[in-house]
């Protein structure tokens, strides 16, 4: 699939396989070290549309006159 056609949630779903056909652990070593390197190569793609992501989602919120303002993005983790 051409990276540019490849959204996150594909993405997320090609990593969950090969992670699966890691573990079970009856992979040869040459075809684990091509999943290994498909499997990073997906984690940084993830990582570089989360973090454009990032970049265009704002906090609005109330301003002193009541009018929405715009603030920067702040991750709050749940855990």
């Amino acid at each position: 699939m051409n990276e540019k056609n490849q959204t996150f949630e594909n993405s997320i779903t090609r990593l969950e396989q090969i992670v699966r056909t890691l573990e079970r652990g009856d992979t040869a070593l040459e075809e684990s070290l091509k999943l290994f390197q498909e499997g990073t190569e997906l984690v940084r793609s993830c990582q570089t549309l989360l973090d454009e992501a990032e970049l265009q989602v704002k906090k609005i919120h109330a301003g002193p006159d009541g009018q929405p303002v715009e603030g920067e993005f702040t991750y709050v983790s749940e855990s």
